[in-house]
């Protein structure tokens, strides 16, 4: 279901029908009970006109008042059993749309190139797909009953006024223009003001969120003080806008409130006035006032709507901002790569129009099997590279091939199948490390986990927890070292046997010790595979078939680590200071370290 296709600047009801599409049956039985509701309500009304005629006219026997009594009461029953048939068809409908946006959203994260999505704060995302897509839930829900309702019944109420006598009909609405001026004055300004309260709101949840994230830091430097100060200020500001706001608007609210249900004040005097003339009888009357009084509920309830009118937009606008990211274009049919060589031939990029291109034509081949590295000063663009040739992003010119195949060629399911991308940042799944691993390959065997597993130096510090296989990674991993979490990512990538591997910094800030294990996983995982290393510590990839020197975002110079040493001043200064850095550690950690590191 592409949201895209078609009309992107969709109205709120149009995405709203949009996402609703596969619930339509639902939605229109719905409305049908809704109106079936309003239909048996209107019942109770007619049996009291006949119970108030059977008085007037001397004929109230038990058995005609208990018949227009049971009358009345069914009217009611069925409205009720009509209008909870009608809810639980229209929230049905409403977890649909809300399930459809989520999903929505998803595919279009899943699409949109890397960059767009890393652009946004996990904050920011979070608040879209999980609050802002909930707000939606409650006003739809019952928009769509009670909407028809109040709309259905005073219409029904009006026509029926208007057969009695015109006059009486008109008299019911005596009070509505002058209610709905009051409003009208109230409201003069309330989409300002409501966009407003929305970048408030959005202003005090971010505090929140930044406050919260960066907590730790914030101790560590003993900033608690300034911080908390910026956090408090935020939330007072937030308040202070929303009590200013709805203090100006009380006045009116009450006066409005006090008007708009005045139905009498126009009802009575007519009434009065057509009885003493001989137009309508005491029954007529009776009825008239008893009807007029049922539309001061529906009338109430459109002054609540205009405000969840307004949360279903801003919803949908928040929604919109992430469905109309644009996509990296696939193809859909399969290709046949024959070769898993990658060569980058005059690739440029830049992350935005703005920031001008961190890449300038760059040009390197990589063949199967080899072991290539990428290193430079931080900027560079190293890992840029890197994450080009997975296609987080396009390239801006340029192309980048697997076995001479445009990768832009290759569906992205496919592409994602041939690569194995590790960072230094491994994100982990709360459940257990035996399903983490399993991502990796989502049909593998318990036995094909722990043969990668092992592979992967895991079975060391699994065998030491409490629930070994079965202990749950907790939140992004949080309950694992770094080293651990990397471990269980490179399990991950040798289970999922890609023929190309990525690894952009695995081992950047590993400890020593780990790093021992790592540089073994990463052994096993890059066999038979065509190996690039985004490397940090240049130790490890001294042994490479080739080393690319980035700087700047061009390739300064290639070659093995000898020959770079006698032509390539930078990578000789940065092997100097790497050595520098590895013999100050080796004269600061314990034994075991310095072994570890002289292994390195």
């Amino acid at each position: 279901m592409d949201y895209t296709k078609g009309n992107k600047q969709r109205g709120t009801f149009s995405s709203v029908l949009f996402f609703a599409r596969e619930c339509k049956v639902k939605m229109i039985l719905s409305i049908i009970f809704a109106l079936l509701s309003v239909t048996g309500g209107l019942v109770p009304f007619w049996g009291g006109y006949q119970l108030i005629t059977l008085f007037f006219n001397g004929n109230a026997k038990t058995e005609a008042i208990l018949f227009w009594g049971v009358i009345s009461a069914s009217g009611y029953v069925l409205k009720l059993l009509f209008y909870g048939i009608s809810t639980s068809f229209s929230h049905i409908s409403a977890y649909k749309i809300l399930e459809s946006i989520r999903l929505a959203l998803c595919d279009k994260l899943m699409k949109a190139p890397l960059g767009e999505v890393l652009s946004r704060t996990s904050g920011s995302l979070k608040s879209i797909v999980v609050d802002r897509v909930e707000t939606i839930e409650l006003p739809l829900a019952h928009m769509i009953p009670e909407g028809i309702s109040n709309i259905f019944l005073p219409l029904s109420v009006f026509v029926y006024m208007f057969f009695i006598d015109w006059r009486i009909a008109l008299a019911s609405l005596a009070s509505v223009p002058f209610g709905v001026l009051v409003y009208a004055v109230m409201m003069r300004n309330y989409s300002s003001q409501y966009a407003r309260f929305m970048a408030a709101e959005k202003h005090v949840n971010s505090s929140i969120v930044e406050y919260v994230e960066g907590i730790q830091v914030i101790k560590a430097f003993n900033r608690s003080s300034g911080s908390y100060e910026k956090f408090a200020h935020a939330v007072r500001d937030f308040r202070d806008f929303t009590l200013d706001w709805f203090r100006s608007t009380w006045g009116l609210m009450n006066l409005g409130n006090s008007i708009l249900p005045t139905t009498l004040l126009g009802i009575l005097p007519v009434s009065v006035l057509l009885y003493a003339g001989g137009v309508l009888a005491p029954p007529q009357i009776a009825l008239s006032i008893i009807l007029s009084m049922s539309i001061i509920a529906p009338a109430s309830w459109f002054t609540i709507a205009v405000n969840d009118f307004k949360s279903i937009q801003y919803a949908i606008c928040d929604v919109n901002t992430i469905l109309e990211l644009p996509e990296l274009s696939e193809r859909k049919e399969k290709v046949v790569v024959s070769d898993y060589d990658i060569a980058l031939n005059n690739v440029s990029f830049a992350y935005n129009e703005a920031g001008g291109n961190v890449l300038h034509n760059v040009s390197l081949s990589i063949p199967k099997g080899s072991f290539t590295a990428i290193v430079g000063p931080s900027g560079g663009g190293k890992s840029t590279i890197a994450r080009l040739i997975a296609r987080f992003w396009d390239v801006s010119s340029g192309q980048i091939t697997i076995g001479g195949t445009d990768i832009r060629e290759i569906p992205l399911s496919q592409l994602a199948r041939q690569v194995s991308f590790v960072t230094q940042d491994n994100f982990l799944f709360n459940c257990s490390l035996l399903e983490n691993i399993r991502l990796g390959k989502p049909s593998a065997s318990d036995e094909e986990v722990f043969e990668a597993a092992r592979a992967a130096q895991c079975e060391e510090f699994i065998g030491r927890l409490e629930n070994g296989w079965q202990t749950a990674a907790g939140d992004a991993g949080g309950k694992l070292s770094g080293g651990e979490r990397q471990r269980i990512a490179i399990a991950r990538a040798i289970l999922k046997n890609a023929p190309i591997v990525i690894l952009d910094e695995a081992t950047a800030f590993t400890d020593p010790e780990n790093e021992a294990q790592l540089q073994k996983s990463i052994g096993e995982l890059a066999k038979g595979k065509t190996l690039v290393v985004i490397a940090h510590r240049l130790s490890t990839i001294r042994n490479a078939d080739k080393i690319v020197v980035v700087k700047d975002g061009a390739i300064s110079r290639y070659g093995t680590h000898e020959k770079l040493l006698k032509s390539s001043r930078l990578y000789a200064d940065m092997w100097s200071a790497h050595i520098g850095a590895k013999g100050w550690a080796a004269t600061s950690e314990p034994a075991s370290q310095k072994e570890a590191m002289q292994n390195a």
